[in-house]
């Protein structure tokens, strides 16, 4: 849908089979498919220009952080994308997203917060980018309330 904007690449180099389930963090170059099941975080940081794409039948618990991420299946976990998030219709994300430019289709589903970080807010780390997320904003006290007798 973005085509190959700011590098992104919809080229696959791995691939995680249907039939295939990984208990462990995975680090990657270039295009990953997931067409099973990932059990830990899956991070590309060698590559700014890598994307993931998680399939229908795909399923991730962990966080996910990538420059370019599509989502058709399940990702229980927060989602960092620096460059591009694209939520197909079968998108189910259990967690916060954290990204820059962002489409979603309709009968996606994200149960989380979705946080919009601006490009000066991504830092460059080890070929890397990544996102700064800033601490909640503090509550506000209730205000103490005197009664003069």
């Amino acid at each position: 849908m973005w085509g190959n904007k700011k590098g992104a690449s919809r080229r696959i180099d791995s691939l995680v089979g249907n039939s295939t389930r990984i208990m462990g963090d995975l680090d990657f170059i270039g295009g990953l498919l997931i067409d099973g099941k990932v059990v830990g975080n899956i991070t590309a940081t060698e590559d700014e220009n890598a994307t993931i794409t998680i399939s229908e039948n795909g399923y991730v618990e962990g966080e996910i952080q990538i420059p370019n991420i599509i989502i058709n299946g399940t990702v229980e976990g927060n989602v960092y994308a620096s460059n591009n998030l694209e939520l197909a219709k079968n998108a189910r994300v259990f967690g916060n997203v954290y990204y820059h430019l962002f489409e979603m289709a309709m009968g996606a589903e994200v149960n989380g917060k979705l946080v919009h970080v601006a490009e000066d807010h991504l830092v460059k780390d080890k070929a890397r980018a990544s996102i700064e997320v800033k601490d909640e904003p503090p509550k506000l006290e209730e205000p103490e309330v005197i009664i003069n007798n």
